[in-house]
């Protein structure tokens, strides 16, 4: 599955004007770079038909990795909370179904689309702006919708790696997750960051 982009200018023109109106919802410095969208959509799967979430895709910084990824047939959804966002990707992104809502209410959002279950979710939300709560429940949506199999992958900027709230959301995945993996540094990012690779929900926390 193949699409149209914006340009890397046009795309970090769209982010700052975001930023700068909804500062709330935006965290990153920066739109991802295309080595860490690349170290991202690994988890997605390249054959079959699978169906693909992707979390605060911003303005396709991450989409277009995936969509390189996603095979004929597959699915690549977005779930964006910002309207603006929504707007812009489905201008730039005619393959991707942009699905408007919150995060936290992931389960019922794909539901209302007809999907049940998907076999990756690929996160480029913000985290550092969410309460505990919220990161809570949105996990717990991420976990519940994903297959057998299936994987989750998040940012984690690697400056602020021994914080106390990135430790705090590093044990937060640990309870929620069998198997969570770091990947290498990504120093080709701006600022350099890490990717969690995530699999195997489990059903409470530890």
């Amino acid at each position: 599955m193949t699409q149209r982009g914006s340009s890397p200018l046009a795309e970090y023109r769209t982010f700052v004007t975001r930023a700068v109106r909804e500062p709330s919802t935006i965290g990153a410095v920066l739109p991802s770079s295309p080595v860490l969208a690349r170290e991202m959509a690994a988890v997605v799967p390249s054959t079959d038909r699978p169906v693909v979430v992707e979390l605060g895709p911003g303005t396709g910084a991450l989409s277009g990795a995936i969509a390189q990824r996603v095979p004929e047939g597959g699915r690549h959804i977005a779930v964006e909370v910002d309207p603006g966002m929504c707007e812009h990707l489905r201008s730039t992104c005619p393959g991707l179904e942009v699905i408007e809502g919150d995060a936290k209410r992931l389960g019922q959002l794909l539901a209302d689309s007809g999907i049940r279950s998907v076999d990756a979710v690929v996160s480029g939300l913000p985290w550092s702006i969410f309460a505990g709560e919220s990161q809570r429940r949105i996990l717990r949506e991420v976990g519940s919708v994903l297959a057998p199999g299936g994987g989750f992958t998040t940012i984690a900027y690697a400056h602020a790696l021994g914080l106390p709230g990135a430790r705090l959301f590093r044990r937060r995945l640990g309870s929620l997750f069998d198997e969570v993996i770091t990947s290498r540094t990504v120093w080709r990012n701006v600022p350099p960051a890490r990717v969690y690779v995530c699999r195997r929900p489990v059903p409470s926390e530890r």
